[in-house]
Parts: structure tokens; C-alpha cells; sequence
């Protein structure tokens, strides 16, 4: 299988799926999507995008898909809830035209348009079609850490007038986003001294001017 020729280090997920190992585990990264906020551009059926971000065991579930509606592009927009290391993506469709050809990844630029699509992607992906979701394409890891939006733009398929998928798998580390909460407790904790020196030096400026 040549989705196993990424080199001995990067082996051991696709192994560990196919032999029904805790491989699957390293697909959990559709539990850390922030699905409230969750776009798919030109999707046929509004809400239908959100379908294929789902357990890598329920990959197979066809009743789930997400199908383009005006032309053969489809934009996802991803925002994490957290920081994410992306490290790898599954893109499973049909085994024919309606499959997508190509795949371009850019980081964190939320609410992309189609307009945004013109700009350089930080990854391009020439895809084959993958109707049991077993091909996993591997990112440039440096490119996608602290990861908090992932745009995923499918420009064309394989010569159907829609392209239609079944389901996206995204591998990689989350890391809980906390910083915000450390700064408010650091400015609370040293801002009670500050305010006592500045009571203090209040009535003598007012006093001097």
C-alpha cells in the first residue's frame, strides 16, 4: 500500500489503525473543533459539513457527507478550541469523479472567503481517491503547531460537476488555550500594591500641581 511509504518514524499510526490498534485514538482531533463556529463554504445542504468531522470508527457511515453545491469547491473553515499540532489529514470520498483531486491547507486565518483561496497555501496536497479512508497525507508538522483555526480548501475533483465527501480526519496533539486565564490572575495578583502606591502619590501630585 503506498500510503504506508512516509518513512519507518511515520508508519506506525497507518499500521496501527489498519490492525484495529490505538490508532484510532489518534484521530480525536474532531472533538476539539469549536463546532458553534464551524463554516463549510458552498455546501449544498446547510449544517452537512459539520457531518464529516466524526469518529475515525465512523468513518464508513455514508448517510454522512458533505456535497458542494454551485461548482466543485468546498472551504472549510476550523476553528479549534485549543492549540493544535496538525500532523496528518484523511480525506474519504467516492470512488469516482465526485471525488476532490486537490487539497490546500492554510493556518489561522478565520473566516476565509473563496476570495482569501488566491493567496498561498501553507500546504498542497494532490489527492487520490480514497473511497475506506486508509490514506493518511502528512503535514509539514513545523508549518501547523499552535494551530488555533485550519482553513481546508478542495479547489477541484476528479471531473464531476460536485465533489462529495464523506468524511475528514484530523490527527495531531491539543493543548489546552489558558494563557488568557494566567494574565488576568497575574494582573490581579499584582495589581492590589500598585493601587495602594497610587493612592498614596495621588494626593501629592494633585497638592504639587
Amino acid at each position: 500500500r503506498s500510503f504506508m511509504a512516509h518513512g519507518p518514524g511515520r508508519c506506525s499510526c497507518c499500521c496501527g489503525e489498519a490492525a484495529g490498534g490505538g490508532g484510532a485514538a489518534a484521530w480525536g482531533l474532531y472533538l476539539r473543533i469549536d463546532r458553534q463556529r464551524l463554516q463549510c463554504l458552498n455546501e449544498r445542504r446547510e449544517g452537512s459539513g459539520q457531518l464529516v468531522f466524526r469518529a475515525w470508527e465512523q468513518r464508513g457511515d455514508r448517510a454522512q457527507f458533505v456535497e458542494s453545491d454551485d461548482d466543485e469547491e468546498l472551504l472549510f473553515n476550523i476553528p479549534f478550541t485549543g492549540s493544535v499540532k496538525l500532523k496528518g489529514v484523511i480525506v474519504m470520498g467516492e470512488d469516482d469523479g465526485t471525488h476532490p483531486a486537490e487539497m490546500r491547507l492554510f493556518r489561522n486565518i478565520p473566516h476565509m472567503s473563496f476570495d482569501d483561496t488566491g493567496r498561498e497555501a501553507e500546504q498542497t496536497f494532490s489527492l487520490n481517491r480514497d473511497p475506506t479512508g486508509e490514506l493518511e497525507y502528512p503535514t509539514k508538522i513545523a508549518r501547523f503547531s499552535n494551530l488555533s483555526h485550519l482553513s481546508i480548501h478542495f479547489p477541484k475533483n476528479f471531473g464531476a460537476e460536485s465533489t462529495k465527501i464523506f468524511y475528514i480526519g484530523l490527527k495531531g496533539e491539543w493543548t489546552e488555550a489558558h494563557r488568557h486565564e494566567v494574565t488576568i490572575c497575574n494582573y490581579e495578583a499584582s495589581a492590589n500594591p500598585a493601587d495602594h502606591k497610587l493612592q498614596q502619590i495621588t494626593p501629592q501630585t494633585h497638592f504639587i500641581s
